[in-house]
């Protein structure tokens, strides 16, 4: 059975790390909404943000990404796992979109090879962030076998 650490002495560091992801999304969409602002909302110009190509709406989903990941990190108790998880994994299979369209005309996103290595760094380290930072009381921590010993100790 799979066993993700509860209450992990890291715990900070990875909160610290899922915040710098987010953060990044944040700038990254700030700064693509300003570049691309004139273009309209599929635009496929050749506008570089961070060194990445971006139009108008990946800047604006990057931006709103961003900011529920620093809002989950924000109030923490478990809703940061859970949210770092699922926008990682929706990040990943973002990327994997982008990286099959690249050169065709679905490229809505207007990915390039650098933004699609970015979305997958990205994604990684909030799947991360998001298996490590998760916190229970002392008596529900350790594998499952022990939890469950634990409980039959206590009745």
């Amino acid at each position: 059975m799979a066993h993700n650490p509860v209450n992990h002495p890291l715990r900070p560091i990875y909160r610290a790390l899922s915040a710098l992801a987010g953060a990044y999304l944040v700038v990254f969409g700030i700064f693509g909404v300003i570049q691309t602002a004139d273009e309209g909302l599929f635009g496929n110009g050749d506008d570089r943000v961070l060194g990445q190509h971006t139009n108008l709406f990946w800047s604006f989903a990057s931006l709103a990404l961003g900011a529920i990941v620093l809002l989950a990190t924000a109030i923490g108790r478990n809703v940061d796992t859970e949210v770092d998880k699922v926008i990682g994994w929706g990040l990943l299979v973002v990327g994997s979109y982008g990286l099959a369209v690249i050169r065709t005309d679905a490229n809505f996103l207007n990915f390039s090879v650098s933004t699609v290595v970015v979305t997958y760094l990205v994604g990684l380290a909030l799947i991360m962030a998001g298996l490590y930072t998760k916190v229970a009381p002392a008596a529900e921590t350790g594998a499952p076998r022990q939890v469950r010993e634990r409980q039959a100790q206590s009745a």
